[in-house]
């Protein structure tokens, strides 16, 4: 017989000549799998068919199905979470979307799929899932960039390009050559007076 969830072939009441044989292939849907068979009322576990040998009585043969899931494995590291989170049950050919949300003042670094980049993204959709998956997301602080140049007869330590994280400190060492002083310091194009040490 059939039904929504498989079926077994061939279906329904079968007459077989008595001591002949008779299989039977028990077929899942697509999404499903073979849960149990039961033949005369006792399981003979999820066969993908079954042989009656010899038949001289009357038997039953019972397929039941249940719907095939696989487990997406989702985590975060610090300074950030991901949505859902843990490990999620996703119905076998469906979809599953992934929100990844950094903490104040953090960006997404990168989202690891089955151990993969694919890049900062903050959100990932596994389409048609057929197998099991991980998702992992790394958070990273934001940074600024200042940029320090001296004039001549004199540099400054860091120099050029230099990364900060958001709400930390820098502090830029200026050295003039000999017979040199710092005449002034201009932070963003604004004077901020002579010194040698600035934060």
């Amino acid at each position: 017989g059939g039904g929504e969830k498989g079926a077994s072939h061939p279906g329904g009441g079968i007459k077989v000549n008595g001591g002949a044989n008779q299989t039977f292939a028990i077929t899942p849907n697509l999404h499903y799998h073979i849960a149990d068979v039961l033949v005369d009322g006792v399981s003979v576990g999820a066969v993908p068919s079954y042989t009656f040998t010899n038949v001289t009585a009357t038997h039953t043969i019972a397929a039941s199905f249940a719907q095939t899931t696989w487990t997406i494995t989702s985590s975060a590291g610090g300074n950030g979470s991901i949505s859902p989170s843990g490990a999620i049950i996703v119905n076998d050919g469906a979809n599953q979307t992934f929100n990844m949300t950094p903490a104040a003042n953090y960006h997404v670094a990168d989202v690891l799929v089955d151990t993969v980049s694919v890049g900062a993204v903050t959100t990932y959709t596994f389409t048609n899932v057929i197998t099991t998956h991980t998702i992992a997301v790394t958070f990273a602080i934001n940074t600024n960039v200042i940029t320090a140049s001296a004039g001549s007869n004199g540099t400054i330590n860091p120099v050029g390009a230099v990364p900060v994280n958001y709400g930390a400190s820098q502090t830029f060492n200026m050295t003039p050559i000999a017979h040199y002083h710092v005449s002034g310091v201009l932070v963003d194009g604004l004077p901020v007076g002579a010194g040698k040490n600035k934060t």
